[in-house]
């Protein structure tokens, strides 16, 4: 099949931004929760991360199955559709939170906390687009979703 006429870069920023609106949910309740029970910068980043890819799967995973496909099978495609997605937005939002001096000590009033953070989110979306594209248009990524669609 050939996917080249699906990956637009209008498309792209879709899947992305579909990817985005998961991982910002679980990230931002994973930094706020370790945040407020004043766990340490490794805890409440594993945390943040975990509900990242939890609630990132978990958008494609509700839609899939609303089509009428199988849990299982279902799992299996929001896997397929989203892993590369989710990671690629992981690594750069979490290294530009890493990296944004003072940003790791910040806490939930602090400016320096959410501009990193959403600054991370902004970046990472820009970075994540372009693998999107190159990934529908070969038939993986959110290329796999569009068959249920």
């Amino acid at each position: 099949m050939d996917h080249s006429k699906g990956a637009t870069w209008a498309t792209a920023m879709k899947a992305t931004l579909h990817c985005l609106t998961g991982c910002a949910i679980g990230e931002i309740l994973g930094m706020v929760v370790g945040t407020a029970l004043m766990w340490g910068n490794v805890q409440t980043m594993v945390l943040a991360i975990t509900l990242a890819f939890l609630f990132g799967y978990s958008f494609t995973l509700f839609a899939v199955v609303r089509a009428g496909v199988s849990l299982k099978a279902a799992i299996k495609v929001a896997l397929a559709a989203d892993t590369v997605s989710i990671a690629v937005m992981e690594l750069v939002d979490n290294g530009i939170i890493a990296l944004t001096p003072g940003a790791m000590d910040a806490h939930l009033s602090d400016g320096l906390f959410w501009a990193a953070l959403l600054g991370g989110f902004a970046v990472a979306f820009v970075i994540t687009t372009p693998v999107n594209k190159w990934m529908i248009g070969r038939g993986k990524g959110h290329a796999v979703v569009h068959a249920y669609h």
